[in-house]
């Protein structure tokens, strides 16, 4: 589902909930935001999800409160394995925690779980599990600090 055509937050966030996205208080979805299947979309309160975001969602994406998306991130549930002679798919659920910043053009790859408070920097991509307040950088992306507030 592409939200191109909508003029305004509200209205995507309107369409979201009607294809079965789970949305909180107060999101914001900026134009060009895309999901596969909104009906394994589960989002917090407060959320900003930021241009040209995807997330393509074979399985479940949860994101808690107050998670910014920013602009040209990529959240995947999806991957083949290339060791199968069927190259058959694997599928992983993505689950963010509250008080998230994934920076732009930021992946996110199958299974990934992000603590409370993690930031991921710009163009990183992020595999496994990232323990909360993690500020983490790099492909793969490694810990490069602690947040703290």
């Amino acid at each position: 589902m592409s939200a191109n055509w909508l003029p305004g937050s509200f209205w995507r966030v309107i369409m979201l909930r009607l294809f079965g996205a789970s949305l909180g208080r107060g999101c914001r979805v900026k134009p060009g935001f895309r999901v596969k299947f909104p009906w394994r979309l589960t989002i917090g309160d407060y959320c900003w999800l930021g241009e040209d975001v995807w997330i393509d969602n074979l399985a479940k994406v949860t994101l808690g409160d107050r998670v910014c998306v920013s602009q040209g991130a990529y959240l995947c549930t999806g991957n083949h394995d290339y060791r199968s002679a069927d190259f058959s798919l694997r599928l992983g659920e993505i689950s963010v925690g509250s008080d998230v910043w994934v920076a732009a053009r930021s992946v996110l790859a199958p299974g990934t779980l992000l603590g409370n408070g993690c930031i991921v920097s710009l163009g990183s991509v992020v595999t496994g599990h990232i323990h909360p307040l993690s500020i983490v950088r790099g492909n793969p992306a490694q810990v490069i600090g602690t947040r703290s507030f």
